[in-house]
C-alpha cells in the first residue's frame, strides 16, 4: 500500500509499526451541528482507507475523538465555545447538545455505512490526562501564562511548521491583534483556557492554574496517545486541519515524548459547492438527511466521493448526484442479473476475472486511487451485462464475477450482498401488486396494468417481464 504522506510531501509504502497491526487516529467532528455532506468526505475516505487496509489483510485499529468542549469559534484561541454558544441558542445544556449531536453524527455514519472506530473517546471525559500532559510540557519548559490562559511556546520547537511545509514567520494569526496580544508568537495556541470572570461556564474544570476547560488541540495529543501509544501509523483529517489543528498537535505531543506523533498524516480535500468550500460558517451547507429528502439513497453519495480522488477538490452538483444514484442502481441491477443468471452455455466465457481483480487492488494500493478503482468495477458491469444479455455467461462464471463484486464491496461498503438478498424475498404488497397485475395482463387491460406497475415502482421495485414470468428488482 502506497499513501501520500503530508509530513514528508511524497509518496511512500506503509510500513506499519508492528505488522499486520495498523494503528490509525482519526479527527472526529465537534458535536453542535448536524455534520455536513463536505463533513463526510474526510470521514468517508479514512472509512475507505481502513477497510482497505482490512481488505489488504492488515488489521485495524481505529481511533476517532469526540470534541464536546473546547472548540472556539476561533481556530485562535479566541471566540466563545462552539458547544456552549448552540446550547444557548437551543436553550439546552450543554451536555444535551453534545449528545444530541453525537447521536446525530453516529445516524449519519449509519445511512453511510461507515464502520464506526473501534474507540470513541470524548475530550470532557479525559480532563485528567489533559492537565497532567500540560503540567509534562510546563515542566520541560514549553508553556507560559497569559491572562486567559496557558499558551505553549511554538518558538521553543524548533520543528513547527514542519507538516503545513510554512515557517513560524510565514503563518498569520488567526485572531485579531487585540485578543492575541500577550502571545510570544502568533503561531502560540492555548494550552489551557481560564473560565471568564464573572462567568460560570457549563463546562468548567479546577486546575492547577485556575479554573477553566483544554483547549482545542490538547484533546487529540491526549487521547491518540492513551489508546494507539506514540508514535502511531497513520493520522487522517481534512487539508483544513494541517496548517493550525495538527501541526499543533504534532507540536505538543512530540515536545512532551521526544518522538514522532504519527509516521503517515493522510489528508482529505475541501468537497466544494460553487466552487466555494462547503463550511457551516458560508450556510451553504447540505447533510445527509437533505439528500434522503431528495430521493437519494446515501450510499450513492459514498460513489460519488470515491469518483474524486482524495487529493483533489470535488465540486458537489445534484446532477452528479444523479449520476452517482444510477451508478449504484447499476452495481444493484448488475449483481441480481449475475445472482439470477442460470445459462448452461456450454461457450466458454471470454471474461477475464483475474486481470479486473488484479487492476482493482492494483489502483486501491495505489494511494486509495478510487476513480480508477469505479473505471475498473463499471468496466466489468458492462462486460458482464453484454454477456448475460447475448447469454454467453455460464452460472459458474456468473457466481465467480459476483463473488468478485462482492469482495470489492469489503472496501467500497455499498452493501451489495444486504441489497441482492432483500430483493429475494419481496414485501407482501408488492407480492400482491405483482399478482394483479399479472390478471390485468392476462386480461388484456395493458393502461390498468400499467397503473399497477407505476405503483411497485414508487415502493422501490422495478417489473421485468420476462420468458421465465415478472420479476421484480430493487431500483
Amino acid at each position: 500500500m502506497k499513501l501520500y504522506n503530508t509530513l514528508t510531501k511524497k509518496q511512500e509504502v506503509l510500513k506499519p509499526i508492528q505488522p499486520p497491526q495498523v494503528t490509525m487516529y482519526n479527527c472526529g467532528p465537534t458535536v453542535y451541528q448536524f455534520p455536513h455532506i463536505g463533513n463526510w468526505r474526510s470521514f468517508l475516505i479514512a472509512d475507505l482507507l481502513r477497510r482497505s487496509l482490512d481488505y489488504l489483510g492488515y488489521q485495524t485499529k481505529q481511533v476517532m475523538n469526540i470534541t464536546d468542549v473546547g472548540h472556539l469559534t476561533s481556530d485562535a484561541d479566541s471566540g466563545q465555545d462552539k458547544i456552549e454558544l448552540e446550547a444557548e441558542k437551543e436553550k439546552k445544556s450543554a451536555q444535551e447538545i453534545a449528545e444530541f449531536y453525537f447521536q446525530a453524527f453516529l445516524e449519519d455514519g449509519r445511512q453511510l455505512n461507515v464502520q464506526m472506530p473501534h474507540v470513541i473517546p470524548r475530550a470532557s471525559e479525559h480532563i485528567a490526562e489533559m492537565i497532567k500532559l500540560i503540567q509534562r510540557l510546563e515542566k520541560k519548559g514549553y508553556t507560559y501564562q497569559t491572562s486567559d490562559g496557558i499558551y505553549f511556546d511554538t518558538s521553543k520547537f524548533k520543528q513547527y511548521g514542519r507538516l503545513s511545509g510554512q515557517k513560524p514567520e510565514q503563518k498569520k494569526a488567526g485572531a485579531r491583534i487585540e485578543l492575541s496580544i500577550e502571545k510570544k508568537n502568533p503561531t502560540d495556541f492555548a494550552l489551557w483556557k481560564f473560565s471568564p470572570k464573572n462567568i460560570q461556564r457549563q463546562q468548567e474544570w479546577f486546575s492547577p492554574w485556575g479554573t477553566g476547560f483544554p483547549g482545542w488541540h490538547i484533546e487529540c495529543s491526549v487521547l491518540s496517545q492513551k489508546y494507539l501509544g506514540q508514535p502511531f501509523d497513520i493520522h487522517t483529517g481534512g487539508v483544513d486541519h494541517i496548517g493550525v489543528h495538527h501541526e499543533n498537535e504534532i507540536a505538543q505531543s512530540e515536545a512532551a515524548y521526544n518522538k514522532p506523533l504519527a509516521n503517515y498524516w493522510v489528508h482529505v480535500e475541501f468537497l466544494q459547492l460553487k466552487k466555494i468550500k462547503m463550511a457551516k460558517s458560508s450556510g451553504g451547507v447540505i447533510t445527509i438527511k437533505d439528500l434522503i429528502e431528495k430521493g437519494y439513497n446515501p450510499l450513492a453519495y459514498r460513489l460519488f466521493v470515491f469518483s474524486a480522488h482524495y487529493q483533489s477538490k470535488q465540486s458537489f452538483s445534484w446532477s452528479a448526484m444523479d449520476q452517482a444514484q444510477r451508478n449504484l442502481n447499476k452495481i444493484y441491477q448488475t449483481a441480481n442479473r449475475l445472482r439470477d443468471c442460470s445459462h448452461q452455455t456450454k461457450n466458454k466465457s471470454k471474461l477475464d476475472l483475474a486481470t479486473y481483480r488484479r487492476n482493482f487492488k492494483k489502483h486501491l494500493q495505489n494511494n486509495l486511487d478510487t476513480p480508477q478503482m469505479m473505471a475498473t468495477l463499471f468496466n466489468l458491469l458492462t462486460e458482464v451485462n453484454q454477456l448475460i444479455d447475448k447469454k454467453k455467461l455460464n452460472r459458474s462464471e456468473a457466481q465467480k464475477a459476483l463473488k468478485t463484486l462482492l469482495e470489492w464491496d469489503q472496501v467500497l461498503g455499498i452493501k451489495i450482498e444486504e441489497t441482492i438478498n432483500r430483493a429475494r424475498s419481496l414485501p407482501r404488497e408488492v407480492q400482491k401488486l405483482i399478482q394483479e397485475r399479472e390478471k390485468k395482463r392476462r386480461a388484456k387491460k395493458w393502461k390498468e396494468a400499467d397503473q399497477l406497475r407505476q405503483k411497485i415502482q414508487k415502493l422501490g421495485y422495478k417489473i421485468e417481464d420476462t420468458d421465465q414470468g415478472t420479476k421484480a428488482r430493487l431500483i
